[in-house]
């Protein structure tokens, strides 16, 4: 078996390739890096010295992977028995220094996923089956625990950590050194240890770009949750008598529909 390198990839002489890696045009592997045989890297990916990609780990086009990341590493659930279980990272993502993104497990549907277009600064860990989406912005050394959904846009602020089986919907924030055990709605921001309700995100790029009224309805849900302290169910039918109507509310559906540890208040 050999890896299979493009030639118009740059590998520093230091670095150690497995057989059976697939390294795609224009990729640039920086000095003393190890890729275990099983790791697919797209084109354009950049990933800098001393990072490790490890196991059934496949990375898109144009990735940036800062030094001394760990990339792909086993999961570190007691029950994982050595199962197969993947990685997956999308394309034009930026993972800073000190990244570690661990695989999935059986328990969790076999793979960790990493959408598009997100930014990880330093020392962010990613637990072992995370979902995370698109547009996402984590700061340094945060944390997601085994199993979290990070949604669309959502932003986590330094020094933050989510609690294992945990949802953050589309374009939710959390503020410096907050710590969320239960799940947080889309749109809301979040603070404190433990999270509380601060608000509406009204910085995140769909709600931004949303017209007056759908602003108007996703105001009027965070009142009926933390204002009027409805309850979820009545909250929901609200949802889908609206959602219809309202296209951005789908986020909520979405997100009602997986939540399972209650919501923050």
């Amino acid at each position: 078996m050999y890896a299979l390198i493009s030639s118009s990839a740059s590998i520093a002489a230091s670095s150690i390739i497995e057989p059976g890696v697939v390294i795609g045009p224009q990729v640039v592997i920086g000095p003393f890096c190890f890729i275990s045989a099983g790791v697919h890297i797209g084109e354009g990916t950049h990933i800098a010295s001393h990072v490790v990609i490890n196991g059934n780990t496949r990375i898109g086009r144009n990735n940036m992977i800062g030094m001394e990341s760990s990339i792909g590493e086993v999961s570190q659930d007691l029950k994982y028995a050595g199962e197969a279980a993947g990685l997956e990272i999308g394309d034009d993502n930026r993972i800073d220094r000190h990244a570690t993104i661990h695989r999935g497990t059986a328990q969790g549907g076999g793979f960790t996923r990493i959408g598009n277009r997100n930014i990880f600064d330093g020392g962010v860990h990613i637990g072992h089956d995370c979902q995370v989406g698109n547009d996402t912005f984590i700061g340094e050394n945060s944390g997601l625990a085994g199993h979290v959904t990070l949604g669309d846009e959502a932003r986590i602020d330094a020094m933050c950590a989510v609690h294992q089986f945990c949802i953050v919907g589309a374009g939710a924030r959390l503020l410096q050194s907050t710590c969320v055990v239960q799940d947080v709605p889309p749109y809301v921001l979040a603070a404190g240890n433990r999270a509380v309700p601060q608000g509406i995100h009204e910085q995140a790029a769909a709600y931004l770009g949303s017209d007056v009224m759908q602003q108007k309805v996703i105001r009027h849900l965070y009142d009926l949750l933390y204002h009027q302290q409805a309850a979820v169910d009545g909250v929901k039918q609200e949802i889908e008598r609206l959602s219809q109507e309202y296209p951005l509310l789908r986020h909520f559906n979405e997100f009602f529909t997986r939540s399972a540890r209650g919501i923050i208040r």
